[in-house]
């Protein structure tokens, strides 16, 4: 395998630096841990992790909201599958949804040393100054880049709520809910009710303030009958599938039909929702796609030196049985 000074010749720096940076321990810039990666990739030296039980085995970390939804459950397969391709752990940790344990989360990671995170944000715009300075590298996962961040791996929320909204209006919705999870507690919530409002307002219909409920505890006892008298929707758009069933539930409480008497509408495509009857009416994502490819991108940085980059992955529109049409025929 190479030695240190070989990667510090190749690279054009001393092999000092060269440790800082393949220990990931002390300050150096991006470009230079690029250089120093790219030539140890180059080279055939192997970045090793952390020590466990006498072996010298990689890992990564990942980061992820819940372990329990469905959809970076996807995502965490993906992730699981490409990296014992490569021979690496993984390590997992989650908030809750909650922004104010993300910090100690990647803190907790970090003390494993792993080649690199993958990581899901409440929102990483905001968060992102409160994370250490000296970092592996990083890829995000379901948040847009950003200044510090610039590896990610999306799908373009906003335009998918485009095109469900458009769907329902298509079928003659003028009033249109939006319930969602908090937005403090998800962009990715907050990009699809944008993306609502600028459908609504291309109709020149109105738009309503979404109602937000808790991610974690909301959806089983989700009470919408004050949203019902005040807005009186004819569909509700829900911004994650686990929610739209919710809705579901509540809508029967309180002894209306779906959708018969209001359609209903989620996103993320879970096996779950293509089981009730009548199946979901939902926006597909390629949850453990994006998994496999935020993997697959944060190898190719940590290991080859790769520029840090933002890959956006594709939906569609699933049309199922929870929406009707409700134009009028003359």
């Amino acid at each position: 395998m190479a030695t240190l000074e070989e990667i510090a010749l190749r690279a054009g720096c001393s092999t000092a630096t060269v440790s800082r940076v393949l220990s990931r321990n002390g300050p150096t810039s991006e470009s230079m841990v690029r250089r120093v990666r790219k030539a140890a990739s180059d080279l055939g030296y192997r970045i090793e992790g952390p020590t466990t039980a006498g072996r010298r085995r990689p890992v990564i970390g990942v980061l992820i909201p819940s372990i329990t939804n469905p959809v970076f459950a996807a995502s965490l397969s993906g992730i699981q599958n490409r990296m014992r391709l490569s021979g690496h752990g993984v390590l997992i940790a989650q908030s809750d949804y909650d922004p104010a344990r993300e910090v100690d989360a990647i803190a907790s990671l970090l003390v494993e040393k792993p080649t690199g995170l993958i990581v899901t944000m409440c929102d990483m715009e905001k968060r992102q100054n409160d994370l250490p300075t000296h970092l592996p590298p990083i890829v995000l996962l379901n948040n847009l880049p950003t200044d510090r961040f610039q590896a990610a791996v999306t799908t373009d929320n906003r335009a998918a709520a485009v095109e469900l909204a458009q769907h329902l209006i298509d079928h003659g919705h003028k009033k249109i809910l939006f319930v969602s999870g908090s937005f403090e507690s998800s962009d990715r919530a907050r990009r699809r009710y944008g993306g609502y409002c600028d459908a609504i307002a291309s109709a020149g219909l109105q738009a309503h303030m979404a109602v937000q409920i808790p991610f974690v505890t909301g959806n089983d006892e989700l009470d919408l009958r004050q949203a019902l008298l005040d807005h009186c929707p004819t569909a509700i758009i829900a911004s994650n599938d686990l929610l739209a069933l919710g809705v579901i539930g509540a809508l029967r409480r309180e002894g209306l039909s779906v959708p018969g008497d209001i359609s209903v509408a989620g996103f993320d495509g879970i096996a779950i929702g293509r089981l009730v009857d009548p199946p979901l009416s939902t926006i597909e994502m390629a949850d453990a796609s994006m998994g496999t490819t935020a993997a697959s991108l944060l190898l190719d940085i940590a290991e080859n030196g790769a520029e840090p980059r933002h890959l956006s992955m594709g939906y569609r529109l699933k049309p199922g049985g929870t929406v009707r049409s409700i134009n009028q025929v003359f």
